[in-house]
């Protein structure tokens, strides 16, 4: 079973610096894509460490109380963290997609996801009713990180770590609604073959964040581990620090300016946005470059 596992485990090349999701015949039954779909960008692992190697670096101490989670702890959603004009969200889409459609050169409208998660192929079209089939997930729940040390991290750390794409996959709607907040005690993907990558991920996140694990969720990780001992644990090949949040009173001339500044897209509410920016009047400015 070991062995048929690692065949079916669904991600490769990582010794390249991607990470592909390729399809067995069927995983759980499941028919997947012919086509890969590129998931994640990694480099090969975190100083050649393993995941093993690098859980056994993190501490092991219980969960902190909730006390104090918002979401907005973790700044403004969906920042141009890579100041490329696009935000997060369509980069991550744009990135775990395949038969991508956009709207100018960011915004993405349409595109397939084979789903990590479950090993189904999913149909994304943006709209109302529809969007919600593909979301962006945590791999680390950002209440998980909270309670397990980023509420002693810095804003522009925690904005980092809720951007990040190591941090970060599309997947099924209805997955990422059943994990929640969970961390791997609680919940793994129905599809087993990405167990291992997907732990290994944790892993990675928590180290580079200077996270811990609760005994549970420790025990939970070593488990999977165990089944592939040396799972690389992956990190961004270029981290890149998220832009800093607009000042209140700001004032964009141009959506090129709001570019330039690192500052788009912006949405209602945020310092800079303006309805003369939001062509779309969907309440998120200068998305699409």
């Amino acid at each position: 079973m070991v062995g048929a596992t690692r065949r079916a485990r669904a991600w490769i090349g990582a010794a390249v610096g991607v990470v592909t999701l390729v399809s067995a015949a069927s995983v759980g039954g499941i028919a997947l894509s012919a086509s890969p779909a590129t998931v994640a960008v990694v480099a090969d692992s975190v100083g050649g460490h393993t995941a093993l190697e690098t859980l056994a670096t993190l501490a092991v101490k219980g969960r902190a109380p909730k006390t104090g989670y918002d979401r907005d702890q973790f700044g403004t959603r969906w920042l141009d963290v890579d100041r490329n004009g696009c935000d997060t969200r369509n980069d991550i889409l744009a990135r775990d997609l395949t038969e991508v459609q956009r709207s100018g050169s960011c915004r993405v409208l349409a595109g397939v996801l084979a789903d990590p998660y479950t090993g189904s192929v999913v149909a994304f079209t943006r709209g109302q009713g529809t969007s919600e089939r593909v979301q962006i997930d945590h791999v680390v729940a950002l209440s998980n990180a909270w309670q397990t040390g980023a509420q002693q991290l810095s804003a522009e750390r925690r904005a980092a770590l809720a951007n990040d794409p190591l941090n970060l996959l599309a997947v099924d709607g209805g997955a990422n609604a059943q994990k929640s907040d969970g961390d791997a005690a609680t919940w793994l993907p129905k599809n087993r073959a990405f167990r291992c990558a997907y732990v290994a991920r944790q892993v990675s996140v928590k180290a580079a964040y200077g996270l811990w694990v609760t005994p549970s969720e420790h025990d939970a990780i070593a488990r999977v581990l165990t089944d592939c001992p040396n799972e690389p644990a992956p990190t961004p090949l270029s981290p890149t620090a998220p832009s800093p949040a607009p000042q209140a009173g700001v004032v964009f001339a141009t959506c090129a300016a709001a570019r330039s500044a690192g500052a788009a897209p912006l949405r209602a509410g945020d310092p800079g946005y303006s309805l003369r920016l939001d062509g779309d009047r969907d309440g998120v400015a200068c998305e699409t470059p």
